[in-house]
């Protein structure tokens, strides 16, 4: 298996387990991860998976310890995913909040996040978004169809049911795995359509 170097950013959008089991998964698979966690998302954090985030050192040292990881704050510019010359095979936000695929979707680049998005779309590599809001507006849908123009891949997190779910950890892996599909990254999260 080559190792990818994959960039993962969780936002404030509800569904923040989809992010935590992508970056668990690829670290288990022996990917090299570049985290950023907008300040938004650790509230989340708190609320959905009732993690304690008074230390956020603990969670990441967890997540170092549990592969190959590199943490990023929002305000790292000098991180090598900021660079173009840094040789990224993809980067994924999820889940997407609308404010930051607006941001995206408009080269705000304020922030390591929308930075490293901007670079992956000018260079040509891959970029997931993975929003997570209902309903959407005109304003959400014209923005994704701006990203898709220019070669983002927009997977919402609509999980399928065709596999027979049992868990709600099915229907997260459900997810995880058409990202890791359009990374071109091997797994077995889901039973696929005909097996």
């Amino acid at each position: 298996m080559v190792q990818k170097r994959i960039a993962v950013a969780i936002t404030g959008a509800s569904g923040a387990q989809y992010g935590v089991r992508l970056t668990q998964v690829l670290l288990q698979e022996g990917h090299h991860v570049h985290l950023m966690i907008s300040e938004a998302a650790w509230q989340v954090f708190y609320e959905e998976l009732g993690w304690d985030t008074s230390n956020r050192e603990v969670i990441l040292q967890d997540w170092m310890r549990s592969g190959d990881l590199e943490y990023h704050t929002m305000r790292d510019f000098k991180a090598p995913i900021a660079s173009g010359s840094y040789p990224a095979d993809g980067m994924v936000v999820v889940p997407c909040s609308m404010g930051t695929l607006s941001s995206i979707a408009h080269g705000a680049s304020r922030n390591l996040l929308e930075r490293a998005a901007d670079v992956m779309l000018k260079e040509g590599r891959t970029l997931i978004l993975v929003p997570r809001e209902t309903p959407l507006n005109q304003i959400h849908l014209e923005n994704m169809l701006k990203l898709a123009q220019v070669g983002a891949k927009i997977i919402p997190a609509m999980p399928g049911f065709y596999h027979h779910p049992q868990t709600m950890e099915d229907l997260i892996d459900f997810v995880v795995g058409k990202v890791l599909d359009n990374l071109g990254v091997e797994h077995h999260l889901f039973r696929r359509w005909g097996e």
